[in-house]
């Protein structure tokens, strides 16, 4: 799961320091409505494994809590983290956008793309790739529900459809969404991405999520 919707911006425009946001109103019935759907049809978590971030943390007890498993214990692997951001301010205006978008365009050179000038998209995955590798080959789970961030997602989904060091970048993670990947013996099957409990046909959506900030950055820079 990606975790659900937070506000990254406060109203006057500032940043929300990204290792301290918490889930916002939207994002806690988000957690809930996805614990509910686990719970109806019956899913057993063995082990549940965060980023350690407050909003994995805070997705991760909301799922489990609707879901009927709240004394499941949450494993933390900070290596799972989302790709670190660098410093808006120090973003040229002519830029921004670029910084916003980049990393998630894919294109030949996806690897290479900072993410708001900060950590390359294959810096993400020289991390995140190992920890997740670990994750596959633990023995003693067989269900297994992971909490983690947008490009983070992406970067696992990837490995999992095209291989080692793939980055599809487009693929969207909406807040909240459910993966659904069956990790075999020798292979991955990817059965489902991006579900959204709340909005299963997506139908109020007509941008990315990096879309949304970017225009809400601008807005607000501008106000």
């Amino acid at each position: 799961m990606r975790h659900g919707a937070v506000d990254y911006f406060r109203a006057d425009g500032t940043a929300v320091p990204p290792d301290d946001v918490p889930l916002n109103e939207t994002g806690r019935g988000q957690a809930d409505a996805a614990g509910r759907l686990f719970g109806a049809t019956g899913v057993q978590f063995d082990r549940v494994l965060v980023s350690g971030l407050p909003r994995t943390r805070e997705t991760a007890e909301r799922v489990l809590a609707a879901a009927g498993h709240a004394a499941l214990p949450q494993e933390v692997d900070e290596r799972l983290q989302e790709i670190h951001p660098g410093r808006l301010s120090d973003i040229p205006p002519d830029q921004v956008e670029q910084a916003f978008l980049g990393a998630f365009a894919g294109g030949p050179d996806a690897q290479a793309q900072r993410f708001l000038g900060g950590e390359t998209v294959g810096e993400l995955l020289d991390r995140v790739l190992p920890a997740f590798d670990e994750v596959l080959a633990a023995p003693g789970w067989r269900s297994l529900l992971l909490v983690l961030h947008g490009g983070v997602n992406r970067a696992l989904l990837s490995r999992a459809l095209a291989g080692e060091r793939a980055f599809l970048g487009r693929m969207e993670q909406t807040p909240a969404c459910i993966n659904i990947i069956d990790a075999g013996v020798d292979d991955l099957v990817v059965r489902a991405v991006n579900l959204a409990p709340t909005q299963w046909l997506h139908e109020n959506e007509q941008l990315t999520t990096m879309e949304k900030l970017l225009v809400q950055y601008l807005r607000l820079q501008a106000s």
